[in-house]
């Protein structure tokens, strides 16, 4: 039995669907220093492997998410029940629609959605009541711009998603995540040298005087499992960013 000393999330088990870098493994990070069993995934075996290390030896499975076969036997061969599982695993698709295929138009719009729902398909059964899944969105989308493309059209479909699902799958809870830019690696493949100038001007515009970084969204993430009143809403971690475009 918990006592007051133990962590917030004593007892638990997080498991991390994209958990070997940034916010995956920022989130585990935290959770394991609250007292939870972490259970990182991702495409990389080395990179995983590394991030198992890192924490002092979590559990980790290496296999791509968009696989739904390899997604449900991750699942079923978990040896417990779950309480929280974070989808961080996928990224934003840019471009202008003119230049995109229909193929690609449908895998932008539906690649979030389709592997949350994958996910929480295969989780559900196995998690308890009140524990959380948690989903990556962000703010960016909402600025209809030049070089955006079908990314606005993406992210205003994720929160009444979430909320669906949160009803379906009550009594787990369902939130989703809406992050403005962040301080990762994804972020840095993506800007490549650009990287520097776009860091020094959020520091100079955001309200928040600095960039925000994946162990802000871990809070968050950490705070939406541990608080079991929440669920189908979406929140913001952007630093105002949506508000100085």
């Amino acid at each position: 039995m918990s006592t007051p000393r133990d962590g917030a999330l004593a007892g638990q088990t997080v498991v991390l669907i994209g958990g070997s870098a940034g916010i995956g493994f920022e989130t585990a990070r935290r959770a394991k220093a609250e007292g939870a069993e972490v259970v990182l995934t991702g495409r990389h075996p080395e990179r995983l492997e590394q991030a198992a290390r890192e924490l002092g030896g979590a559990r980790s499975a290496a296999f791509d998410a968009t696989d739904t076969a390899a997604l449900a036997s991750f699942f079923q061969d978990l040896p417990a029940p779950i309480d929280h599982v974070l989808v961080t695993a996928g990224g934003p698709h840019y471009g202008p629609l003119l230049k995109m295929s229909g193929a690609e138009v449908s895998e932008a719009l539906s690649d979030h959605i389709v592997l949350a729902l994958e996910v929480a398909r295969n989780a559900a059964g196995r998690m308890r009541p009140g524990g959380a899944l948690l989903l990556m969105g962000g703010t960016g989308g909402r600025r209809i711009g030049h070089g955006l493309g079908i990314v606005s059209a993406a992210t205003a479909a994720l929160p009444p998603f979430t909320a669906a699902l949160a009803l379906e799958l009550a009594p787990v809870r369902v939130n989703l995540i809406a992050a403005g830019f962040v301080d990762t690696p994804l972020s840095a493949s993506l800007l490549g040298d650009q990287l520097d100038e776009r860091r020094d001007e959020l520091r100079s515009t955001l309200p928040i005087g600095r960039v925000v970084g994946p162990e802000d969204v871990a809070a968050l993430a950490v705070h939406l499992m541990t608080n079991t009143a929440l669920t189908g809403a979406t929140y913001d971690i952007d630093g105002g960013q949506q508000f100085v475009w």
